[in-house]
């Protein structure tokens, strides 16, 4: 759930262990391949992430007409080249043209998005038909925000910082936000979601099945009224069979079988109080207490990026007995 963005990077070239041709261009802890001395440790390039859409003439001029991927072969995806793993792409195009050394180091460190400028946009997978359905304005929703990706940005823990790591579930996002001053309740998708909208009510509709099934106006009424708030939102992921490729033995198919997990609750007392998540070192209790399943909590204690790693990648402490499919790290 990270933003998308096409950035100016500080490179550290790494060998490749398998090609004498090839070598690895790191960003953050993500890998390009890259042709051998095409660039040096310390130089500027861009970063075009997995995800990214590019315009024809950028694909010619990259030479990858044919390589990427999609109906169109325009999109950016992980590959495996020489037997490593390819993040994303490492370029500088001529559109760009030539930059001293003092904007480029601004640019890096602002973070500046140059993907309207090449004409670059952020793949969105198509919608299935069970999570489709009428929409509506939802001008008391509270949208959902974006978390960067650790292996993007490593910088944004501190050694010996106390975090908590709760299991990232492969499903689809669903907001829920009850509305105590209007008594209404919203559902919606983080696509729909940024927009200001919602799902109206269907017993078809995939969000507002779980949000049947696993009674969750009831526990928003109850936190909101617990906690004196205008507004109180619950972020979770609806998955199963029909959802996405890992389904931790749940079915979508059916309310009875389809899952979900919360993963994180805004509350909105109104006025000068503003809204506040609820902490992380409160969230397992609080969902506990409101009858919410939630993500699984892996691991809480002080940050240590190799065993953090490590562990992103063991087994599902839901069901099903694949593999996680990561870690989501937050502050004390």
């Amino acid at each position: 759930m990270s933003s998308f963005a096409v950035t100016v990077e500080r490179l550290t070239i790494l060998p490749h262990p398998n090609a004498d041709r090839l070598e690895l261009a790191q960003v953050g802890l993500y890998r390009a391949v890259v042709g051998k001395g095409l660039w040096r440790t310390g130089d500027y390039a861009l970063y075009i992430p997995e995800q990214a859409i590019l315009p024809d003439d950028l694909i010619e001029e990259l030479d990858l007409v044919g390589v990427l991927v999609g109906k169109a072969q325009n999109r950016v995806k992980a590959v495996k080249l020489r037997g490593q793993i390819s993040q994303g792409l490492v370029c500088w195009p001529k559109a760009l043209g030539e930059y001293d050394i003092t904007e480029l180091d601004y640019y890096e460190s602002q973070k500046t998005d140059f993907a309207e400028v090449l004409g670059i946009e952020k793949w969105s997978p198509p919608i299935p038909t069970h999570m489709q359905g009428e929409v509506e304005p939802a001008p008391s929703l509270i949208r959902w925000i974006d978390i960067e990706n650790l292996q993007r940005y490593p910088e944004m823990f501190s050694p010996g910082e106390f975090v908590y790591a709760t299991e990232k579930v492969h499903g689809t996002a669903c907001l829920v936000t009850w509305d105590a001053i209007t008594k209404e309740l919203w559902v919606s998708s983080k696509g729909l979601g940024a927009k200001n909208l919602a799902l109206s009510k269907s017993a078809t509709n995939l969000y507002w099945r779980a949000v049947e099934e696993f009674d969750l106006e009831y526990a928003l009424r109850d936190l909101a009224e617990d906690e004196m708030a205008v507004r109180v939102a619950l972020f979770g992921e609806v998955f199963g069979k029909g959802v996405q490729d890992l389904h931790y033995g749940a079915d979508a198919g059916k309310n009875a079988t389809l899952g979900f997990r919360a993963f994180d609750i805004k509350v909105d007392y109104g006025g000068d109080a503003g809204q506040h998540w609820i902490p992380a070192n409160e969230f397992q209790n609080t969902c506990e207490r409101y009858g919410v399943p939630a993500v699984p909590l892996i691991f809480m204690g002080t940050f240590d990026l190799d065993k953090l790693t490590t562990m992103a990648t063991g087994k599902t402490q839901i069901a099903g007995g694949h593999m996680r499919e990561g870690l989501v790290i937050r502050p004390d």
